[in-house]
């Protein structure tokens, strides 16, 4: 089993932090608009904060996309 050290975790921090902190605040804004939504093209408003939570980045990207448009 390979473990990762102190020091190999130090040296991608710098590199994962920026994704992490991206991450979520996609996950955060795609969840508000959900919340403040009311009517829906595809799904309905827990399979959206499901999808969202769970499936990281492509998830909040799906929503962003699918249900982009002029029904808050």
């Amino acid at each position: 089993m390979n473990t990762m050290t102190m020091a190999q975790f130090k040296e991608i921090l710098p590199i994962l932090l920026p994704i992490i902190l991206i991450q979520l605040g996609l996950m955060v804004y795609a969840l508000l608009k959900v919340v403040k939504q009311q009517q829906f093209k595809y799904l309905n408003k827990p399979m959206w904060v499901l999808i969202v939570m769970f499936l990281q980045l492509f998830g909040p990207i799906a929503y962003l996309i699918l249900e982009r448009g002029d029904h808050e």
